[in-house]
């Protein structure tokens, strides 16, 4: 049909030490976008980074201190950001929880 899976079961795909108290679970993914789960353990550290994907994310759970290009803002459940391609960020768990995150293209680096 599309030449990738249409339907993931939560067990299809593994969880991944991203290190620094942090799993990560691949959800769906295409040639053009991807969608990841992030597990943190409070102070869980998503190193600072860049990298040429456009990420959108969405905080389902617990209370994080995202940075976004220099500028710091504390964010907590149904609340949301976006990376634009190339700039740096990072995210430290207030207290643990889980992050949505998009891509788009997908992240080539993520898969097994």
């Amino acid at each position: 049909m599309t030449g990738f899976p249409v339907f993931t079961a939560d067990g299809d795909t593994p969880w991944t030490d991203a290190g620094h108290g942090v799993r990560r679970k691949i959800v769906a993914h295409a040639p053009s976008l991807m969608m990841v789960r992030f597990l943190f353990e409070t102070g869980g550290v998503g190193q600072p980074h860049s990298h040429p994907h456009v990420q959108t994310s969405l905080v389902m759970s617990g209370r994080f201190a995202l940075t976004i290009g220099g500028e710091t803002r504390e964010l907590g459940p149904g609340d949301s950001y976006m990376v634009p391609s190339g700039v740096v960020h990072s995210a430290l768990a207030i207290e643990g929880g889980e992050l949505v995150d998009a891509f788009t293209p997908m992240r080539d680096d993520f898969l097994p």
